[in-house]
């Protein structure tokens, strides 16, 4: 048994004693951005994520996952955002306007005959990719910090129903998501706030803004999401055909122009989805890839004719993507993301197709002690980017030391664009125990 767990054991005696092979972990990680325009503090913060599990039968494992973060200059997410995105189970608990604490998962995995269950509080992925986003929707996101985290860490886990069905040489996966939370999206005056008319309409300046309470699903049944993938392993090539009805976790924002100026409405839409995955090696080379068709899509238009300033259509997207591992101690990855509309109008603020392309590149040094690591992603058709920078010292067993930068450029209309006075400077230290 772990040290940790002969602790835990020896604090709470009469508990061990009702469980097996019970393990404690955790990870305690400070996070400091300095932002190059003004060198001013983005974030310095803590996070505390414990770790308990413990086997309630042979055939059943509890694990429970919490998180305690706080923030000195609370500047990623001021105060508790008053468009927070929990609703029906609400598990975030804001302890003032700089510290928070929440369940991040909690699970119990159990076999059933062949077939695999897990149930609770959950992250699912589906795909991949770098940076970039296709068939990973079953989880919501955070947007505290942009896409810059992790998906791990960035990721919202929901309450959930995952089964795992061998079928011959198939897996049949369901998935039945109750919990109706979406993306937790920064409110104005973050520093990550969205401003990109990609994302938010724009009016005039002077013109009075007028905004309307979010119209969220809530409803445990008939809100639910429901997801259903078939895999398999067929001559080198690990496939997936992937299908979701689910509401999109980003809400649609609508504009109504009005005599007394303009209203913002926001709601959340159902759409399909419909996909697949694709994996195989070949030497030092993997080539991977996603393909999406994802229906009833909301985009901006400048049409001051449309009545909402939306524009519905369908979208269908794929990434290929091409590792290379035959140089020692080298990892480069290189990938095309592209976006298709079914239906594109003219005075729509994105195009018909929409593409980017990303970059990886990481290094080890002194027998995989220290890594670096860059990741590029260039919108082609926005013309805008995001480079990321980070090293990573492995300075004993249980201790890393984290240093890098996140650099955006290109014009402010752009995804990225938007976020170019946000650069900055990051530092930090992870303990585990």
């Amino acid at each position: 048994m772990a040290a940790s767990a002969i602790i835990v054991g020896a604090a709470l005696p009469a508990r061990a004693e009702l469980f097996d092979n019970l393990e404690f972990s955790g990870i305690f990680e400070t996070h400091t951005a300095l932002a190059f325009k003004g060198t001013e503090l983005q974030t310095s913060q803590f996070s505390l994520t414990p770790e308990l599990s413990f086997d309630i039968s042979p055939t059943m494992r509890f694990t429970l996952i919490g998180r305690l973060r706080g923030d000195l200059k609370d500047r990623l997410e001021p105060g508790a955002p008053s468009n927070f995105s929990r609703t029906t189970f609400n598990d975030r608990l804001f302890l003032g306007d700089q510290l928070d604490a929440e369940i991040r998962e909690a699970y119990i995995d159990t076999e059933i005959g062949s077939s695999y269950l897990r149930l609770g509080k959950q992250q699912i992925v589906w795909g991949q990719a770098d940076g970039l986003k296709v068939l990973d929707i079953l989880n919501p996101q955070s947007f505290r910090e942009f896409i810059l985290p992790e998906f791990e860490d960035s990721r919202i886990p929901l309450w959930s129903v995952n089964a795992e069905i061998p079928i011959g040489e198939l897996t049949l996966q369901l998935v039945w998501i109750p919990d109706t939370t979406y993306d937790d999206i920064p409110d104005q005056g973050s520093t990550f706030a969205f401003t990109s008319p990609l994302m938010v309409p724009q009016a005039p300046v002077g013109v009075p803004i007028t905004f309307a309470r979010t119209n969220k699903p809530s409803k445990v049944i008939s809100d639910s999401d429901v997801g259903v993938k078939l895999s398999a392993f067929l001559d080198g090539w690990d496939l997936s055909l992937n299908y979701a009805y689910h509401y999109f976790d980003r809400p649609v924002v609508r504009r109504f122009i009005t005599g007394e100026g303009v209203a913002i409405h926001q709601d959340y839409m159902r759409s399909h989805l419909i996909g697949g995955t694709f994996s195989n090696v070949f030497g030092d080379f993997t080539l991977r890839g996603e393909l999406g068709y994802a229906t009833n899509r909301y985009f901006q238009t400048d049409d001051i004719g449309d009545l909402d300033g939306v524009v519905r259509s369908n979208d269908f997207s794929y990434v290929l993507g091409l590792d290379y591992s035959g140089i020692t101690d080298w990892f480069l990855s290189a990938q095309v993301f592209q976006s298709f509309l079914s239906n594109h109008e003219p005075d729509m603020i994105r195009g018909s197709v929409d593409t980017s392309i990303t970059f990886l590149a990481r290094r080890n040094f002194m027998n995989e002690a220290l890594t670096a690591e860059a990741l590029l992603i260039q919108s082609l058709s926005d013309g805008d980017g995001l480079l990321q920078l980070a090293v990573t010292y492995e300075w004993k067993s249980n201790v890393r030391l984290k240093a890098g930068a996140d650099i955006f450029y290109g014009k402010k209309r752009g995804l990225f664009g938007q976020f170019r006075e946000a650069d900055r400077l990051t530092a930090g230290i992870e303990v585990a125990f």
